[in-house]
């Protein structure tokens, strides 16, 4: 019988365990977009500790290891920034990542004046978009960032329930 996946409001004991597996699930972006230098995969433990202090950090644990992770803050006119949603490779495509980005929803919009929210990931990220399209979520701009990547910010009034938006 395996063990069940527990999520939980990260600690700061959780910051080494998420900055390794951001940097384990970052591979693969930057292998998809020709660039190791991408910001997750250099971002420094202090840098990570004040994020997760400025903001909400959940983390999704298999037993005591750390599979999967999202944080994200709100700002003053009210848009959940939610960033970093990274699942352990071996456990992608269980609806991981689905739990772990509703979960961090519901609680900016319990918690906080959230008016909508509002993500972004890699043009050619296609399964990331294809999650974040099934959950209601709208392209609302695109930023080229060098000549192999373009941002596409994606955003949804809070409230809005993914499955509504998607029928």
């Amino acid at each position: 019988m395996g063990m069940s996946v527990t999520t939980a409001a990260a600690s700061a004991q959780d910051a080494e365990h998420i900055l390794k597996l951001q940097y384990l699930c970052y591979q693969q972006e930057a292998e998809l977009y020709g660039d190791y230098t991408i910001e997750p995969l250099t971002q420094t433990l202090d840098d990570l500790k004040a994020e997760i202090g400025r903001g909400h950090c959940l983390v999704a644990r298999l037993g005591d290891e750390v599979v999967a992770s999202v944080r994200g803050s709100v700002d003053a006119a009210g848009t959940a920034r939610i960033a970093k949603l990274i699942v352990h490779p071996r456990l992608r495509h269980h609806g991981l990542g689905g739990r772990l980005l509703d979960a961090i929803e519901a609680h900016f919009a319990a918690e906080s004046e959230a008016k909508r929210f509002q993500l972004f990931t890699g043009h050619r990220s296609e399964g990331n978009l294809r999650l974040y399209r099934s959950r209601g979520y709208a392209a609302v701009s695109a930023e080229e960032i060098g000549p192999r990547l373009k941002l596409v910010t994606l955003e949804k009034p809070a409230g809005l329930d993914a499955y509504a938006a998607s029928a």
